[in-house]
């Protein structure tokens, strides 16, 4: 049965139904207005290219301002998020890349069933967090560029406006896939939504993290990595 979900139950009471905290306050209300400025900028640009898009709305210029505004403040989240404790510690586990996520590659590239070996967070995870982050630092540039035209040479807008357009279109396809996935896992979700996951879950999805709250009775040997 799974356990129940009642979110007035304090942290004591979750972690005796069976219940692992993922993430904390800050780091879900980072992850909702990183989302909601990444969406914004998104789709106003799906309306600033597609013709019959923008038919729909008509105010060109008022689609140009949310979206460079979407644009200029979407790295805001992410670094007023550097004072919480727990998310500068989850920034540590998406930069660190071990033999576990190389092994998970290679399960996934060969469609190996079965559990994957995985921490707090999967390779694949990581992959897109650290694209994601180099190509917002890209747009950033490039959007700049854009936007005050006159204080930078002809050879400039023309790169930058080139690499910000196919740029916007993989980070389109990387994003609908990165939602297309969370859709699939309704589990992953509720851990965005209130912070906390069940047991059964992490076994399942990440099991290294999961062993990271067993007690030390219970814990495997260093060994006995999942393949």
């Amino acid at each position: 049965m799974p356990p129940p979900r009642d979110p007035r139950r304090t942290p004591e009471e979750r972690s005796a139904a069976g219940e692992l905290r993922r993430f904390t306050p800050a780091e879900r209300w980072i992850h909702r207005v990183t989302a909601a400025l990444m969406g914004t900028a998104i789709v106003t640009a799906a309306f600033l290219y597609l013709p019959a898009l923008a038919e729909l709305v008509g105010r060109r210029r008022l689609l140009v301002t949310v979206h460079e505004w979407s644009g200029v403040l979407l790295p805001l989240p992410l670094l007023a998020g550097l004072v919480s404790r727990a998310y500068r510690a989850d920034l540590g586990r998406l930069n660190r890349f071990g033999v576990h996520d190389r092994r998970w590659i290679g399960r996934v590239l060969r469609r190996v069933p079965g559990p994957r070996p995985a921490g707090k967070f999967n390779a694949g995870q990581k992959l897109y967090a650290a694209f994601v982050a180099g190509a917002v630092l890209v747009m950033l540039g490039t959007g700049i560029v854009m936007w005050f035209p006159s204080l930078t040479p002809l050879v400039w807008r023309t790169g930058s406006t080139f690499v910000h357009d196919w740029l916007a279109l993989v980070i389109g396809v990387l994003v609908a896939g990165h939602v297309w996935m969370a859709v699939r896992d309704p589990e992953a979700r509720r851990g965005l939504r209130t912070g906390w996951v069940s047991r059964a879950w992490a076994r399942r999805e990440h099991p290294l993290w999961e062993r990271e709250h067993r007690a030390p009775d219970t814990r495997q040997a260093p060994g006995d990595d999942p393949r």
